[in-house]
């Protein structure tokens, strides 16, 4: 069993993580936006298989995350409306597009307004399994492994200070 706090990634943002902790240079957050470019050559979508609680689904997909939190990645709000304190997982899918398409979405992902974009569909649930073949998933920037992966919220893990 792995906990993570804020959000697991399945697909190319996790192909994404993986290339840019293996760079050394350069440092911040421009060492994702880098790899980003270096993986955008070979964006392409995966058929997924989600069930939130309990109800299934296939889903074709660039990337898919499942949220406890707003942000990861140096401010990137995948699911804005993301709360660590209401009991639910965001479930982010950002369905296939094309590179250029995705370069003028990736922006304002930092702004949290990509999810009114057609491509992208928002679900909330206690819940969730993920599967696809071959694909390596990463939680709060460290790898976790492959699908399939089973998520759920833990009540109370953890306490917030605010």
């Amino acid at each position: 069993m792995t906990y993570f706090a804020c959000i697991l990634s399945a697909g190319f943002d996790a192909i994404v993580n993986e290339r840019a902790n293996k760079m050394s240079w350069p440092k911040g957050k421009s060492r994702y936006t880098l790899a980003l470019l270096f993986e955008l050559v070979g964006l392409r979508a995966v058929t997924y298989s989600l069930v939130v609680d309990g109800v299934p689904s296939t889903v074709g997909a660039n990337l898919i995350s499942i949220a406890n939190n707003t942000s990861m990645g140096g401010g990137m709000m995948v699911a804005p409306d993301a709360s660590l304190t209401d009991g639910l997982l965001d479930v982010f899918v950002l369905r296939p597009v094309r590179r250029l398409r995705f370069l003028k979405l990736f922006p304002r992902v930092f702004a949290g307004t990509h999810v009114s974009e057609p491509e992208v569909l928002l679900t909330r649930g206690k819940r969730i399994r993920l599967e696809a073949p071959g694909i390596v998933t990463y939680a709060d920037g460290e790898r976790v492994g492959p699908l399939p992966v089973d998520v759920e919220v833990v009540p109370a893990a953890a306490q917030i200070l605010y």
